[in-house]
C-alpha cells in the first residue's frame, strides 16, 4: 500500500497536449553538438580531434572520478572539439560531428552471447561503458549507483511517477516500450540479488500500469508495480522511497542508507538495451510542449540534437513566446537561446506564452507559511530566504539549505511568487563558496606550519 510523504503541491498536469501521443523518431540532423558535460561529475575529456572519422556507439568521451563515458550518436566526421553552449548555462567542452547518415556501427558495440549468463560484475561492467545515468535529470552515474549499493540494497524501485507537468516521455514508454521496461528491472533484481522489483507509477497513467502489468503476467517477472496518489514531488526519490517503502530517507543521506535504490524508467530501458545488445546511450525521449508549441509532441532523437529542430519538427514556436525552459516547469532552467543541444538528462523542452508570466519584480513575504506545508523535506524556506538574501551563510547551514531539493513546492504555493527556488540556488553556492574558502585556509596553513617546522 503506498504511503504519504511530506508535503508536496497539486499542480494541474498539463499533459493532455502529449500524453497520447506516441514517440516520434526524429530524423537525424546534418550536425550533432554532444556535451562534454550529461553526468553529475567533473566533464569528460574528449578523446577524439577534429578531422577523426567516428562511428556510431564508438567512445569519445571518458571520465576520470565520478562520471560516466560519452559515445557518438551519429557516425560522420568530427567537425570541431571546443566550447559550445549547453542547457546548465554557460559553454561546455564539446564534440562536434558532421552527420553522413550511414550511421556506420562500431566495432565497439557488440551484444553478448548469452546476457542470462552474465556475471553482476560483468552486468555493471557493461552498463559503466554503456555511459547510463539518471536519465531523469539527476545524471548520476548509473554503474556508480549500482556497484555502491549491492549488499545494502532490499528494495529496488523504479521511478514511473513522471510527477512534472507535462512530461510525458516515461508514460509513452511505459505503453510502447513496457518488455524493454521490465527487462531493464530484471537484470536489476539480479545484479542486486533482489526478489521483485517495484516500479512506481502515478494513478493517473492507469493504461501505463496496466501495460506493464501485462508484460509481467506474460513474463512471470520478479516486478511489482505500485500505483501511488498523483501529488508533486512524488518523483523525488526521497519521496517516493517513502511513499513505497513507509522509510524516510534522513537528512543529508542517500536512499542506500535505508536500503533502498532508485531508478528512473527511460535508466532502465537503456540497462536493458546496454546488457542486451551492448548499446551505449546515444538517443534521449524528449517531450516538445507548452503553450508556445505549435503542435506538442514526444520525439526520440540522437543525443546532441539542436533543441530548435525539435521545435521545427513541432511546427515552430507562435510569436508571443517568452520562456524556454529546458526540463519540466517546476525544476527545469529557462533557457536564453533554442541552440543546445539535447543531453541524456533532457526529459523536456518548453516553450511558453507570455499571458502565462506569473512572476513579480519585488515581492513581499505575508509570513503566510504556505512554504513551509509545502516543503516534502521539513525545512523553513521563509527564514532560508531571508539569509540567503543578506548573504548568512551559517545560518543557512543551520537551516540545512543544502538538503533543499529545489523541486519549486515552495515557490508554487506561495501567494506573494517569492523567487524562492532561485534564491536557494543562490544560497546553495555561497555554502559551496564557503566551504572551498575554508579547505583552501585549512590548507595553506598546514603548509604554513609544515614550512616553519622545517
Amino acid at each position: 500500500m503506498a504511503q504519504a510523504f511530506f508535503g508536496g503541491v497539486h499542480p494541474n498536469d498539463m499533459k493532455a497536449a502529449t500524453n497520447e501521443k506516441a514517440i516520434e523518431q526524429l530524423q537525424a540532423p546534418a550536425q550533432v553538438v554532444i556535451p562534454m558535460s550529461m553526468h553529475f561529475g567533473a566533464p569528460c575529456t574528449p578523446t577524439v580531434s577534429k578531422g577523426d572519422y567516428v562511428k556510431l556507439g564508438q567512445k569519445i568521451g571518458e571520465f576520470k572520478g565520478l562520471g560516466a563515458p560519452i559515445h557518438a550518436s551519429v557516425s560522420g566526421t568530427v567537425a570541431a572539439v571546443e566550447p559550445r553552449p549547453y542547457s546548465m548555462g554557460g559553454k561546455v567542452m564539446s564534440v562536434v560531428i558532421d552527420n553522413d547518415f550511414k550511421d556506420d556501427l562500431s566495432e565497439e558495440v557488440h551484444a553478448p552471447a548469452d546476457p542470462d549468463a552474465l556475471s553482476v560484475e560483468e552486468m555493471v561492467e557493461m552498463v559503466k561503458q554503456a555511459g547510463i545515468v539518471g536519465m531523469g535529470g539527476a545524471t548520476f552515474p548509473t554503474h556508480t549507483k549500482i556497484s555502491s549499493g549491492i549488499g545494502k540494497v532490499d528494495t529496488v524501485i523504479i521511478n514511473g511517477a513522471e510527477c512534472e507537468p507535462y512530461i510525458t516521455g516515461d508514460h509513452r514508454a511505459m505503453l510502447e516500450r513496457p518488455a524493454e521496461i521490465i527487462g531493464g528491472c530484471c537484470y536489476l533484481a539480479k545484479m542486486f540479488g533482489v526478489s521483485k522489483v517495484v516500479i512506481g507509477v502515478e494513478d493517473n497513467k492507469k493504461n501505463g500500469i496496466e501495460a506493464l502489468n501485462k508484460v509481467i503476467a506474460e513474463q512471470k517477472a520478479p516486478v511489482v508495480v505500485e500505483s501511488l496518489r498523483c501529488r508533486y514531488p512524488q518523483g523525488g526519490e526521497k519521496q517516493l522511497c517513502q511513499a513505497i517503502t513507509g522509510k524516510q530517507v534522513p537528512p543529508g543521506g542517500l536512499p542506500a542508507n535505508i536500503g533502498c535504490a532508485v531508478f528512473n524508467i527511460n535508466t532502465t530501458i537503456a540497462i536493458y538495451h546496454a546488457i542486451k545488445d551492448g548499446m551505449p546511450v546515444v538517443r534521449k525521449v524528449v517531450t516538445v510542449s507548452g503553450s508556445g508549441v505549435v503542435e506538442p509532441k514526444n520525439l526520440e532523437c540522437p543525443i546532441g540534437t539542436p533543441v530548435s529542430l525539435l521545435f521545427d519538427a513541432c511546427g515552430g514556436l507562435k510569436d508571443e513566446t517568452f520562456k524556454l525552459i529546458a526540463g519540466g516547469p517546476m525544476m527545469g532552467m529557462a533557457q536564453y537561446t533554442a541552440d543546445i543541444p539535447v543531453a541524456k538528462g533532457t526529459g523536456a523542452i518548453l516553450a511558453f506564452c507570455e499571458k502565462e508570466e506569473q512572476t513579480v519584480e519585488h515581492p513581499q513575504c505575508i509570513r503566510c507559511g504556505k512554504c513551509v506545508a509545502a516543503c516534502p523535506v521539513h525545512l523553513e524556506p521563509l527564514f532560508m530566504y531571508q539569509y540567503a538574501e543578506k548573504g548568512m551563510v551559517d545560518e543557512l547551514n543551520e537551516a540545512h539549505i543544502m538538503d533543499c531539493m529545489e523541486c519549486g513546492a515552495c515557490a508554487y504555493a506561495c501567494p506573494a511568487r517569492m523567487h524562492l527556488t532561485h534564491m536557494f540556488k543562490t544560497g546553495k553556492q555561497l555554502v559551496k563558496n564557503k566551504m572551498a574558502a575554508d579547505r583552501a585556509a585549512a590548507e595553506a596553513k598546514k603548509a604554513a606550519e609544515a614550512k616553519k617546522e622545517a
